[in-house]
């Protein structure tokens, strides 16, 4: 049966099955036909409760930190179950590593100093669990991405992530590569597999010796995978380069996040009240600053759908019919606004707003500013049916702050 859309919470996170396994389809056949591994980062999408259905297709995570390789190792599986749990940090601590040890496939380092600070502990690991093996990389800078604006750029100048060529070759000539079995650079974002047609170069340049003794490589994240538009014979054909060029490569991992999560899903609110000020202003149960962050750190304007007495109507664009409207968020800050919509009916109190390609990155950067509460998070089903996984309440916001 089909969910009756009114009877979801507001606001709530929905998940529709049907979509992410389109997209984890897609992905699946880039696997089949390039023999590439492709591991879901948890850094943009982390909805836990859909990894069963994740790990039928994918070949585990990649995590940023300790609690998001926890957070794979338990719901995607570790090396027990044939899963990577690939772990990359700017920095981590004696104690991060310490619990990393027993859970991570992979670990990679930003820097010379950190792997040698942390060999020790890693090669003890390895001679004392041999079914636990830990393959270490180091992350590289090629010093060329494609990526804009200059924050999601992880090539820009005085860039804290990734080893440059001068910085690789110093610290190879002071600790050489013994005990690195790969490399990882990640220079995309939401991008086509031609910026990585063009990326590779770069990468060969500066590290292909470096690359034929290698046993892996990982090509990161930001490949837009799963988009209409997405090349996906070009990506197949770069990865067959890849392994024609450095036959040594026993494994080539992407871990796109986005991909994963992409356009299956949505974020749902409700009209609270409108106001007029210069032009009518909706104040939503839903806020950019709390519950959609990416909209405003990238920024973008987000794709929606009203919900008026059972009518389902698109936005027009912000001046294409004639019932326009500001729409902003609950909270005490100016700038918590979505944006400008415009519909051909007016909308109402009480009236549904669905704001599209809300499962990536939204929830993991959502937060409690003001005391909002966070929106719930549910899913609707294959067969049509809407399930309540999880909501919040004052605890959450109290146990976040003390």
């Amino acid at each position: 049966m089909l969910t009756d859309l009114y009877s979801i919470p507001s606001p709530c996170y929905v998940l529709e099955e049907n979509k992410l396994e389109h997209n984890l389809k897609i992905l699946d056949q880039v696997q089949q036909k390039s023999g590439a591994k492709i591991l879901v980062a948890l850094k943009g999408f982390a909805f836990w409760q859909s990894f069963g259905l994740v790990s039928q297709y994918l070949h585990g995570s990649t995590a940023s930190g300790i609690y998001e390789a926890r957070l794979g190792y338990e719901t995607l599986g570790g090396r027990e179950q044939a899963k990577e749990v690939c772990v990359f940090s700017p920095a981590y601590k004696k104690e991060e590593i310490l619990e990393l040890l027993p859970i991570a496939t992979h670990i990679i380092f930003n820097s010379f100093h950190q792997w040698q600070t942390f060999k020790p502990l890693i090669d003890e690991h390895n001679a004392t669990h041999s079914n636990q093996h830990i393959q270490v990389g180091l992350r590289l800078n090629p010093l060329y991405s494609e990526v804009t604006p200059e924050i999601y750029n992880p090539c820009a100048p005085k860039s804290r992530l990734g080893i440059t060529p001068q910085a690789f070759q110093q610290g190879i000539e002071q600790y050489g590569l013994d005990g690195i079995s790969g490399l990882h650079f990640h220079t995309h974002c939401e991008q086509n597999s031609d910026a990585l047609e063009r990326t590779l170069p770069h990468i060969f340049k500066h590290f292909s010796n470096y690359l034929s003794q290698m046993k892996w490589i990982n090509l990161g994240g930001g490949h837009h995978i799963t988009r209409k538009d997405y090349d996906l014979s070009l990506l197949i054909s770069l990865i067959g380069m890849l392994k024609e060029r450095f036959p040594n490569l026993d494994d080539i991992f992407l871990e796109p996040g986005e991909a994963v999560g992409w356009q299956c899903g949505y974020l749902m609110g409700e009209v609270i009240d409108i106001i007029e000020n210069e032009g009518k202003i909706a104040i939503l149960d839903v806020s950019a600053t709390a519950h959609m962050p990416d909209c405003l750190e990238m920024p973008y304007r987000p794709n929606l759908s009203k919900l008026s007495k059972g009518i389902l109507e698109a936005d027009q664009g912000e001046n294409n019919a004639p019932f326009r409207y500001r729409l902003g968020g609950p909270t005490c800050l100016s700038g918590d606004v979505i944006g400008d919509y415009s519909f051909h009916s007016p909308l109402e109190i009480g009236d549904r707003i669905f704001f599209e390609d809300m499962i990536h990155y939204t929830i993991v950067k959502n937060n409690t500013f003001n005391g909002v509460p966070l929106p719930s998070l549910g899913m609707i089903q294959k067969n049509g049916d809407f399930k309540l996984l999880k909501t919040f309440n004052y605890h959450h916001y109290k146990d976040r702050n003390g």
